[in-house]
């Protein structure tokens, strides 16, 4: 007989950097994790949250069998919001991967994280595994910047126009709510901001030896192929890269199945 397993879901709060941030854990079997399990670690991009996700974590926790943390950043979702509408810091992203997460994973007792980062969550992923090689066993990209791109604020731009111009702006309030006005500002008026030209985190891709599995979309709107060669060109392990095929900028929903596989081995191999 072959067995189903259950999984479990639990929504909880955690306190980071004074912020109170919406999480959610997802069990294979109801079950706790386990020091020597580790638990896929989901970063969101910049205009997402846990449910823009949708299944894809529950797909990749059915599949390995291994718990998941997904959690909402200061100002998305249920989390906490911004206190005003404009950009940030040029160094919120900074700030996010080497203050806040690991605060996040200390409090969810995490010290053994394969990390699954998109866009921001990428940038995010990268910094993080820089600086705490001993806490995470692999890092997964989809779509992370490691510099800006001319594309990148014209992709931003767009962006901008859609959402002040269609239904945008009342999809993202689903996710949102009264965060939606911070967070897209958050993002697309620090990104296009002067002072976030020069943004720059390659400093950080030499210190990185863990696994590394580089994913982008050939069709990425905002980026381009360089982003990818920069990374895998000078991180120090072993790193696989995929430039996906009539892919745009989300790649575990534009070809969802075939990322989900690729995603899956690499997460099975880290475990073997």
């Amino acid at each position: 007989m072959i067995r189903i397993p259950t999984l479990s879901k639990q929504s909880f709060t955690i306190t980071s950097a004074s912020h109170q941030l919406a999480a959610e854990f997802i069990l294979p079997d109801g079950a706790a994790p386990t020091a020597d399990t580790p638990t896929l670690v989901f970063l969101h991009e910049g205009l997402g949250c846990i449910a823009m996700w949708r299944d894809f974590p529950t797909m990749l926790v059915e599949a390995t069998h291994l718990p998941a943390l997904i959690y909402e950043r200061w100002g998305y979702g249920r989390s906490d919001p911004l206190p005003t509408i404009g950009a940030r810091s040029i160094r919120y992203l900074h700030d996010e991967a080497l203050i806040s997460l690991p605060e996040v994973l200390a409090q969810c007792a995490i010290d053994d994280a394969i990390i699954i980062g998109h866009s921001d969550g990428g940038s995010m992923a990268l910094m993080f595994a820089a600086a705490h090689p001993d806490r995470v066993r692999g890092v997964i990209t989809e779509a992370a910047h490691v510099f800006v791109e001319d594309v990148t604020l014209d992709g931003i731009r767009e962006a901008v126009e859609i959402y002040e111009t269609t239904s945008l702006k009342e999809k993202l309030t689903r996710y949102h709510g009264d965060n939606t006005e911070t967070a897209f500002h958050g993002w697309a008026d620090t990104w296009l901001s002067s002072e976030f030209r020069d943004w720059n985190i390659e400093e950080f891709l030499p210190k990185i030896t863990t696994p590394l599995f580089v994913i982008q979309g050939a069709d990425d709107q905002y980026a381009t192929p360089a982003q990818v060669e920069a990374i895998a060109g000078q991180v120090k392990g072993h790193v696989k890269r995929w430039l996906v095929p009539e892919c745009g900028h989300i790649p575990h929903a534009d070809a969802r199945e075939a990322v989900f596989q690729e995603m899956k081995t690499f997460i099975l191999d880290l475990v073997r």
